[in-house]
């Protein structure tokens, strides 16, 4: 994991979701690459409201949202992968990196953040 703030790699995640969704229609892949197009800029987009965040709760609940998206775009991505739809396209191993990565460090969020309030643990 490199310094880079979440907000800008979700966002960085997302234009390289918008390219593969992309490349995926040009192979008339529409069906699973709307999908992953949705959950995989909706990673970030959850992570800027969790940025004006109302409360802890509210900055948790935003956060765990964010969280979930990253794992479906994750499955979506690996679904993508082994039924050979993603042959020819040059960044898959970034992108399934990068998608690890944003999981590790939601979960590290929503943990911490979680931890440092007891009355969030329940």
């Amino acid at each position: 994991m490199n310094d880079k703030k979440i907000d800008a790699r979700t966002f960085d995640f997302a234009l390289q979701i918008i390219e593969l969704y992309k490349y995926l229609n040009s192979k008339n892949e529409y069906i699973l690459s709307k999908q992953l197009l949705r959950s995989g800029t909706s990673i970030g987009a959850n992570v800027e409201e969790a940025q004006a965040a109302q409360s802890r709760k509210d900055f948790i609940s935003k956060m765990s949202i964010a969280s979930k998206e990253a794992r479906e775009s994750k499955y979506w991505i690996r679904l993508l992968e082994q039924s050979k739809y993603l042959n020819g396209f040059n960044h898959t191993d970034h992108v399934t990196k990068e998608i690890n990565v944003i999981i590790n460090i939601i979960t590290k969020i929503v943990k911490t953040t979680t931890q440092n309030d007891p009355k969030e643990a329940n």
